[in-house]
């Protein structure tokens, strides 16, 4: 850790990466310690440049005793994240998924400490509590407190939406599943 900072925020104000900020979120992660969590799917065996940033931010976070939670989703990987996408994503196998899952999380090893006493990094896979998800009790239980509206709107949707390809109703609920992630994490 860098003893110039006496906090994470001055750290990340130093660096510049706070744009927007939930109100009080700076005086919580300042004086008390907090479990954060970011998710990765595991669709190819290496992350990408993309993801060093949030890995980092979880890393420095780490460093200040807050506890990092990595969700690697083997649910939301059998899906497919449509962000960024201009295609559907290719399906993989249970046996490909779970062998980038493990790809994934020796390149986390070395810049997340799963060791520490005080806060260790964890990795939870969603496949844990996705894959007993009921699809009836899903849809009335959660889906009704989603607007189509809205998800119709969110960037990844509309710029699939705007090609010939269009977007499946698979990738199109991946962002349920990423919300009941969410919720789960909350519960749990």
């Amino acid at each position: 850790m860098n003893n110039k900072f006496k906090n994470v925020i001055e750290e990340f104000n130093w660096r510049d990466s706070l744009k927007d900020l939930t109100p009080g979120a700076d005086k919580e992660l300042i004086n008390n310690k907090i479990t954060c969590y970011n998710g990765f799917d595991p669709t190819a065996k290496s992350l990408h440049i993309g993801n060093l940033i949030p890995i980092l931010g979880l890393q420095r976070l780490q460093n200040y005793g807050h506890t990092p939670i990595v969700i690697v989703g083997g649910g939301t990987g059998m899906i497919g994240d449509p962000s960024g996408r201009s295609d559907e994503r290719k399906l993989l196998s249970l046996e490909q998924i779970d062998e980038n899952l493990n790809s994934i999380r020796k390149q986390l090893e070395k810049f997340l400490d799963f060791d520490s006493k005080k806060n260790p990094a964890q990795i939870i896979n969603n496949s844990e509590w996705l894959n007993k998800l009921n699809l009836i009790d899903f849809l009335r239980d959660t889906g009704k407190f989603f607007n189509i509206t809205n998800m119709m709107g969110k960037d990844s949707v509309q710029n699939r939406i705007s090609r010939d390809e269009g977007i499946s109703f698979t990738e199109f609920s991946y962002q349920l599943l990423q919300s009941y992630d969410f919720l789960h994490l909350f519960d749990e």
